[in-house]
């Protein structure tokens, strides 16, 4: 049963334990938490992950019917909680872990101070890891669970989302200890817990495919197959679904005995789950591959235009294929300027056409030297070249300028555009209207002309072929439909990528239609779901290769959720804000009572970048200049605002909502008169 619970004598930082019954130790010994009333607020405090939780909700949470007193109550549980877990302060001193704030309490934990934070961590990190090490960690991060997540709270509404992350998380961390065991040889070890974890979870098509796949390499092909066919009966009596396209492809690969299966090349390690194409196309990639290399001479130009196309593959195949592409591309640029033959070097530039949706670059440096480039083979080109290869290049600039205050990105997207029409070209019109779309943030309010690119694009896309654009133009249309507030409309569209995306299998897609579930949480008003699904949204993006989206996407999702729904903001400035920082600084000093600072802050702040979540932006500067009485700040929000007046602030991006844009100029509005 372990010591016995300790008092204020406890030495050493407190760790809070939530993977299980909720608990609390300092210096491996457990400390006395008090009944289950007093955990319970523990507990929905570590819920909340360092937010303030307001008094009346404690109350509403912890009592159907609350008592006369439940105020008193709910202070005296938090006095006997700080007893407990700040056995150190002295006595009128501050709290620092368990603070009051505003109207309620938050828990201001360490990160790395509640085990179910660190789990989720542990999973996260391992994505990167080599398969031992990742194997290491995860048996670790696996021990720490006790039983279910809150265990001494199954039926409490405000646990209930809290535990199915949890759930989700640990279902996750299993399948992902399994890759790595795989990748490892160890298939035998992993099965037996492969085959409870399916019997734990028999809709998780990964699992039954790992299942497979560890029987199949530990010398089990028959039971490889009954597993795969118990999988197809279950999935079929129990949803009426057909198994997914990775377990068909394992089925057929395992009936071949595909030499893939032995030794990992079904998958990248912690991949999709997406496994080795048939053997007939494997064997024709490795032949033609040969081929090409016997054929084609060693320096010929073919060469180097063939690995641009090839590269431009990669970029739509899944992080680690964007990951290459973008490690490559400038190489290949260098590489064609050494012929000093700008016609070629605009066609390896232009070639990389791959379709764009985010409106911050991965990589400045990178898109610094491709505009670079793309300039100086502009200058360069002969003037009977083509206006096809002029267009190309336009259209380059036009994207890879994406978020810059420039005036040079919206007049190379005009005439790339012209061009491609006046060509005829639905290719090219289609790479223009990227580089249109790219540039169109050049104030708030755009939501319509963004709609109507996008709608061009999936128009001329589905009737060419051209798949990749084609989801491009839905997740357009699915962010303008969401800032002018037509959910439905833009529901239509996330389905449209998810199909397309299915089919085609571009995996990319599925990061932006998870963002998109969290902002539906968030419009509908549900912000407990919505903080949910965005943290499992972000899980899923540091895994995706994309940091020009992932820096600092959910610090700010959190906050203008909260301010969204006019809850207290809690800037957790611990937290990654990338190139937010300065916004949110600024709302902390504000929210934080230090006013003076908070009005400099602000006199320092710039106009936001020309990109998806410029309305947010403003909004966080709104929120501060309120708090603060800024004049002078909110008389410019209002004017950055207005444009979009009707519209749903930030909802534009597909990811976040700081509210409909009408409650800003309402709150601006009263403030100034």
């Amino acid at each position: 049963m372990g010591p016995e619970p300790v008092g204020p004598q406890s030495v050493g930082p407190v760790r809070f334990g939530v993977l299980g019954t909720v608990t609390a130790w300092n210096a491996e010994r457990p400390l006395a938490l008090g009944g289950p009333r007093q955990r319970a607020v523990l507990a929905r405090l570590i819920v909340a992950r360092r937010h303030v939780v307001p008094v009346t909700r404690l109350i509403d949470d912890l009592w159907d019917d609350p008592p006369e007193r439940a105020l008193g109550t709910v202070r005296t549980f938090v006095a006997a909680l700080r007893k407990a877990v700040e056995p150190d302060r002295p006595h009128r001193a501050p709290a620092r872990l368990l603070v009051t704030e505003g109207p309620g309490y938050a828990l201001r934990a360490a990160p790395d101070a509640v085990d179910a934070w660190r789990f989720e961590t542990a999973v996260t990190e391992v994505r990167q890891a080599p398969p031992p090490d990742a194997l290491r960690r995860l048996d670790e991060a696996l021990a720490w669970w006790r039983g279910p997540a809150y265990a001494d709270f199954p039926d409490e509404e405000w646990a209930r989302t809290e535990r199915s992350r949890l759930a989700e998380l640990r279902a996750l961390a299993v399948e992902r200890r399994a890759e790595a065991a795989l990748a490892c040889g160890r298939a035998a070890d992993v099965v037996p817990d492969l085959d409870a974890h399916v019997a734990r979870h028999p809709w998780r098509e990964d699992a039954w495919r790992l299942l497979s796949l560890a029987l199949y390499r530990a010398g089990r092909q028959g039971d490889a197959l009954a597993t795969l066919r118990r999988a197809r009966v279950t999935l079929a009596d129990e949803l009426g679904l057909d198994p997914g396209s990775g377990l068909r492809r394992l089925e057929s690969d395992i009936l071949a005995q595909d030499t893939a299966l032995e030794d990992g090349r079904e998958g990248p390690f912690l991949g999709t789950a997406a496994t080795a194409p048939p053997r007939s196309a494997s064997r024709l990639w490795t032949e033609a591959a040969a081929s090409y290399d016997r054929t084609v001479e060693a320096g010929a130009r073919a060469r180097l235009e063939s690995t641009v196309g090839l590269m431009r593959n990669l970029a739509v195949t899944g992080a680690g294929g964007l990951l290459a592409a973008r490690r490559h591309r400038m190489a290949a640029v260098e590489a064609a300027e050494e012929y000093d033959d700008a016609e070629l070097t605009a066609r390896v530039i232009g070639a990389f056409d791959v379709p764009a949706i985010w409106t911050r670059a991965d990589d400045p440096e990178l898109a610094r030297q491709i505009v670079a480039a793309a300039e100086r083979t502009l200058v360069h080109l002969p003037h009977d070249a083509s206006d096809a290869a002029r267009c190309r290049l336009l259209a380059t600039v036009a994207v890879e300028t994406r978020g810059a205050r420039t005036p040079r990105g919206p007049r190379a997207a005009r005439e790339a555009e012209r061009l491609a029409r006046h060509l005829d070209d639905p290719a090219l019109l289609a790479f223009a209207l990227n580089g249109t779309y790219m540039q169109s943030f050049t104030r708030a309010g755009l939501a319509p002309q963004r709609d109507a690119i996008g709608a061009e694009i999936v128009e001329l896309a589905a009737r060419q072929g051209l798949v990749t654009f084609e989801v491009l133009g839905h997740l357009i249309r699915l962010q303008a439909r969401a800032g002018l507030g037509d959910f439905p409309g833009a529901d239509a569209h996330a389905a449209a990528a998810a199909r397309l995306s299915e089919r085609h299998e571009l995996p990319l897609v599925g990061v932006f239609t998870r963002w998109y579930d969290a902002l539906r949480h968030a419009a509908s008003g549900d912000v407990a779901g919505a903080e949910t699904a965005m943290r499992v949204a972000a899980a899923h993006l540091d895994e995706a290769g994309m940091p020009g989206m992932r820096t600092g996407l959910l610090p700010l999702a959190l906050v203008t959720l909260r301010l969204a729904h006019l809850l207290p903001p809690d800037v957790d400035l611990t937290l990654d804000w990338g190139p937010h920082r300065p916004w949110a600084e600024a709302l902390a000093l504000a929210e934080t009572g230090r006013h003076a600072q908070a009005r400099a802050a602000l006199r320092a702040l710039p106009e936001p970048p020309p990109d998806l979540l410029y309305e947010a932006l403003c909004c966080v500067e709104a929120e501060a200049a309120l708090r603060v009485g800024d004049r002078a700040g909110l008389e410019r929000v209002r004017a950055r605002l207005l444009p979009a007046a009707g519209q749903v602030a930030g909802a534009g991006s597909g990811v976040l909502t700081a509210g409909p844009v009408d409650m800003w100029l309402a709150r601006v509005g009263d403030a100034r008169a």
